[in-house]
Formats: C-alpha cells, structure tokens, sequence
C-alpha cells in the first residue's frame, strides 16, 4: 500500500464513505470546470490536473513540532480561564465552538455547525462586519464582558484588524484574544488569493502592524499545527487607537501578492511552545483578578506573560 492510499483509507475512516465520496465528487468537478476554462474553444478534454488549492504536501519548514493543536490550545485555555463569555469570530463546522462551556456568540455568514454543542449558544448568521454594526451586539451575553475571543474568520490582514479592534472593546481588562493562521509556513501559504491547500492569508501582516501601534499589549506568537496562532491580553476597551490609525495603514495591510514573509515569521523562530505558554502562573493570576473584580493584580498577571518570547524576538525581564 502506497503511503497515499494509507492516507486515503485512514480519512475515510474518520469521515466516512459516503462523505468522502461527496468529497471526491466536488474535486472532479472543479477540476473539469477549470479544464474547461482553460481549453473553452473544445475538442477533446484533456487529463484533469489537480488545481492548486488541492496540491499534495505542505510547506517545507525548519521549526520545531508543535506540541499542541490550535484546538488542543483553544480546549486547555478554556479549562485555564474558565471563561463566564466567549465570542469566536469563523465557526465553521462548530469544532472549536463545541470546546466552549461559557455563554458563548458565534459569527459566521456561512456556519454549518456539525458538532455537539454543550453551552449558552447564540449563533450569528452574518459577516464580522455586520455583526459588529448591530445596536447591541452583545446582548446575548447579558452585560457581562467577554473573558475570551477567537478570532478565525476572513484570511485577509485588514479583516483581522477590524475584527480585534472591535472585539477589544467588549473585553474584560482580564481577557483574552487568540488569532488563528498568524504563523505561515511560506509567501505562497500566506497569499491573499489562494493556491495552496492549507492557507494562512496575509494575517500575519495585522500582527505587526499591532505590535508597533500597541506596545501596552502582550503580544505572544505560540507554534501550534497547523499554521501558528498569536495570543494577545493586558486589554483596553477604552482605547482607539486601532480605530483611529485604520486609515493610515490601510494601504500596508493589503499589499498585493506576493507577500513577503519575514523569516521569523516563517520558521517561528520567535514562537513560544504552547506547553510552555498553558504552564505559565498568569492564567490563575487573570482569573483571580477576575473573579475577585481586583483590577491591581491584572499587571501581576501581564508581566507574568511578558516574560515568554513576544513578537520581535524580545523578551520581558
């Protein structure tokens, strides 16, 4: 048996002949639509060609394997914060929704929830945008601020931005945002049109951008499979500076293909190991400070974070 046979029987088995052959289905019929366009003036069909959205094979990297999943990393801070709210922004099939036992909000135009769901759960049919344009937006979490975001919706850097810039006002001083797909693994991965068959998008783009408009916050790229998530705290509901800069860089968050990916970025040589991250003091430090509304201990807890490896290589004392 062929290691891509292997491969095949082993996904069959966790999603199941009948979906796999759907699965099979729609690949044949994207790439005899794109043969068609690609010879629109007839005669006979040439071979179909996998298009490169489905290409074998990932990125070469040189990094270390990541310990954990991002959904092993969701799962383990939900159990660290136990969070009283949650927002995630991209639900998709409901996998990472389902970690969730807070009162929770779900965006998505176009979720397909197929998970069991264990929690309070309002779910938003409509853009991030939309969304956040809503009088109340919140309401569903019935005054109390949110404890904890994910972020995992459109791929593009500016979509990101808008969207961390309009949940941080809605966060507790104690939360936490995490970001998926911050740590491409190559130019192509990371395009804003895509090509490949895990993709990234340009947000790694918003992180720096971040990273330079905001230095109050803790910043923390954590090495997590498949493509890196960036963890942020030390929030500000009450700042704007995100919304009052948009503008300015507007033009730098949606610089076209090819992207240029900084090596760091690319072989996370700045990463901290999700392990490493979960075992710091300043979760429980959050949730005391939390729970007993005591805002003075919050910079215990944030210069606790300071200290693992943030973006740009620096390190807190």
């Amino acid at each position: 048996m062929t290691v891509r046979s292997a491969i095949g029987t082993v996904v069959e088995r966790i999603a199941g002949e009948h979906r796999l052959n759907s699965l099979r289905s729609r690949e044949d019929r994207f790439r005899r639509g794109l043969a068609r366009r690609l010879h629109p003036t007839g005669g006979a069909e040439p071979e179909p060609v996998a298009p490169p959205a489905l290409r074998e094979g990932e990125p070469d990297s040189d990094f270390d394997a990541p310990d954990l999943t991002r959904h092993e990393l969701i799962s383990r801070l939900h159990e660290l914060l136990q969070p009283r709210t949650y927002l995630e922004i991209g639900v998709n099939d409901g996998l990472s929704i389902a970690l969730s036992r807070a009162v929770t909000i779900g965006v998505d135009p176009d979720f397909a929830v197929r998970s069991e769901v264990q929690c309070d759960l309002q779910l938003v049919r409509a853009t991030s945008d939309d969304f956040f344009a809503r009088q109340h937006p919140m309401g569903h979490l019935g005054g109390v601020p949110l404890d904890f975001a994910f972020i995992d919706g459109m791929h593009l850097a500016e979509f990101a931005y808008r969207d961390f810039m309009n949940l941080e006002q809605y966060m507790a001083p104690t939360g936490v945002i995490v970001l998926d797909d911050m740590l491409p693994r190559s130019s192509d991965e990371a395009a804003r049109n895509r090509f490949t068959r895990f993709w990234a998008g340009d947000v790694f783009k918003f992180v720096e951008v971040l990273t330079e408009l905001r230095p109050d916050l803790v910043v923390v790229r954590v090495n997590t499979a498949p493509t890196g998530v960036v963890l942020v705290t030390g929030l500000d509901p009450e700042s704007r500076v995100l919304a009052e800069a948009y503008d300015s860089v507007l033009d730098r968050l949606t610089s076209a293909d090819p992207q240029v990916v900084p090596d760091s970025v690319i072989h996370r040589r700045d990463a901290v190991g999700a392990q490493s991250l979960l075992s710091s003091t300043a979760w429980a430090q959050l949730v005391a400070a939390r729970d007993q509304a005591d805002v003075s201990t919050v910079a215990s807890a944030v210069s606790s974070l300071r200290r693992l490896k943030t973006l740009g290589g620096a390190s807190g004392a």
